[in-house]
């Protein structure tokens, strides 16, 4: 099968669908392309890049989709400005589709789409589970428009983020409210963090408190007790007394912080308004609001889409297209995407061929029209069911003691009261005939070693299961110790003892400097 790789013609989008990498890794699989001269150029990748991996490289539009079976594409298709045409008209029996397509927003072209008699598959509808992870193109496209929107926020702020101490005075640190911790909430986290801004976040699902302060941000909660989350990870629509509480929180901080970055979303409904006009009002001069849901109305009431707009000296930042700023890297994530995708869709690996497998969760989620038929919305998943939660605890159930035997020959004493009065009789036994044949100088080493290995053994059995793994590691180098006695059996007489000893000092020396090594590379997992 040939993939056809078109140039997007939506204004402003940089992002392409393939990268001379995933096709290389593609054409292995036994697929051949044809790409529009120039899709890649405002990604950096020129036309000689995909030609130099054996990609076809076409000028016309339209015969990209006429050499294709199966079309990659970042946007849904719509009207093309150079062909005067829609780009749905391209498309026929017998042909894929695989892009963004938001068919719950986009009814009218679920149904322009299904009249082509072709197969569209949306990568905005990839189930979210674990084992279509590395599908999900909405979390890598999140976790771009994250970062980017920190740095959109430090570019409009016009102030360091980190706190410093200079001969010309003292700069506090940012203070950065991140109101939603999903995909892209983390990624903001992250990146403020690390430019050394004071972070706070807030989300309606407490399950993301833990991963909030793993980032070195304080986590905000809201004085009321309700549990935000929904179906699928998302967060789901709160109570009316949730959201008062949640707007008292969300109007102190705003008089505090410098920077508000919202990512508050619900599928298929419009954003929720977090952050009002008074909040805005009351914001410190020279703060910003960078709202990464203003293509749904936005977060913030100020928002206007696609655009940067200053209210009380506040700037509200609104652009629509956090991905594409940072073409490259997105087109790269997209691209790897699809390419996952089309492993999916290839059971034997090989043979270039795809089968839409409506058996399989994924693909059965991720297909939104199977030749011409729309089969959205997929059938909701099996959930298990799970009992009901006992009110009460059931009494302790007591298990019988075991009969006392009468008679010659009987004992009270359990099974395993007798292995370990065996064992210890056994110990001793042989303790006492080292004693008796051992020299007095072997037995106080002895002693030694056996009070060691008790209270080691004690030591380690009542350390946290976490810690095992750095404790174990700096045990390891403690105890090549055996160094020293390596070293003083280096000038014994004779060549063996030498180059033995000579390599245990060397083990041994790796193993203490790989031991402290490991130590520190886990503690620095711990620390900002």
């Amino acid at each position: 099968m040939k993939i056809g790789i078109p140039k997007e013609v939506v204004a402003g989008e940089k992002r392409v669908a393939a990268t001379p990498d995933s096709i290389e890794k593609l054409t292995k699989l036994g697929f051949s392309f044809v790409v529009e001269s120039g899709a890649g150029d405002l990604s950096d990748f020129a036309d000689s890049t995909y030609r130099a991996v054996g990609a076809e490289v076409v000028d016309d539009p339209k015969s990209v989709w006429a050499k294709a079976d199966i079309i990659m594409k970042v946007n849904p298709p719509m009207h093309h400005p150079v062909a005067g045409c829609d780009e749905s008209t391209w498309l026929g029996a017998g042909k894929t589709l695989i892009s963004f397509i938001w068919p719950a927003q986009h009814p009218d072209l679920m149904k322009t789409l299904a009249a082509t008699q072709a197969t569209v598959l949306a990568v905005d509808a990839v189930p979210r589970i674990s084992r279509a992870q590395k599908l999900d193109v909405l979390s890598s496209m999140a976790n771009i428009a994250g970062y980017r929107a920190v740095i959109e926020a430090a570019y409009h702020f016009g102030r360091f983020f980190t706190g410093q101490i200079t001969a010309a005075g003292k700069v506090p640190p940012a203070k950065v409210l991140i109101v939603g911790v999903g995909v892209a909430g983390l990624a903001a986290i992250g990146t403020a963090s690390g430019l050394g801004a004071i972070v706070r976040a807030s989300d309606t699902r407490p399950e993301v408190q833990d991963q909030v302060k793993s980032l070195g941000a304080e986590f905000l909660t809201v004085d009321y007790q309700e549990d935000g989350t929904g179906q699928g990870g998302y967060a789901k629509t709160m109570s009316e007394g949730y959201l008062k509480a949640q707007e008292a929180m969300l109007a102190r901080q705003a008089m505090e912080v410098d920077i508000i970055i919202t990512t508050a979303l619900i599928p298929g409904k419009p954003a929720p308004r977090l952050i009002t006009a008074g909040m805005v009002q009351s914001m410190k001069p020279g703060s910003v609001i960078v709202d990464l849901a203003a293509i749904q109305g936005g977060n913030c009431e100020l928002t206007e889409n696609g655009k940067v707009v200053v209210h009380n000296g506040v700037k509200i930042v609104g652009h629509s297209d956090f991905p594409s700023r940072l073409a490259r890297q997105a087109s790269q994530l997209y691209a790897t995407n699809l390419l996952h995708l089309i492993e999916e869709l290839c059971p034997s690996k090989a043979g270039g061929e795809i089968y839409v497998n409506m058996n399989d969760e994924v693909i059965r989620g991720t297909t939104v029209i199977k030749e011409g038929v729309i089969t959205y919305p997929p059938p909701k998943p099996t959930v298990p069911t799970t009992p009901a939660p006992q009110l009460f605890a059931k009494p302790p159930v007591e298990l019988p003691k075991p009969a006392a035997a009468h008679g010659h020959g009987g004992t009270d004493a359990p099974a395993s009261s007798r292995s370990v009065a065996i064992v210890g009789l056994v110990g001793a036994v042989i303790f006492g005939l080292i004693g008796f044949s051992a020299p007095a100088a072997f037995l106080g080493h002895f002693t030694v070693f056996v009070l060691a290995c008790f209270i080691g053994y004690m030591v380690i059995w009542n350390v946290t299961p976490a810690l095992h793994t750095p404790l174990m590691s700096v045990t390891n180098a403690i105890s090549s110790i055996i160094a020293i006695g390596a070293l003083i059996q280096v000038s014994s007489p004779g060549i063996l003892i030498t180059l033995l000893a000579g390599l245990a000092v060397v083990l041994t020396a790796v193993n203490m400097l790989g031991g402290f090594w490991v130590t520190q590379r886990m503690l620095r997992m711990f620390q900002r």
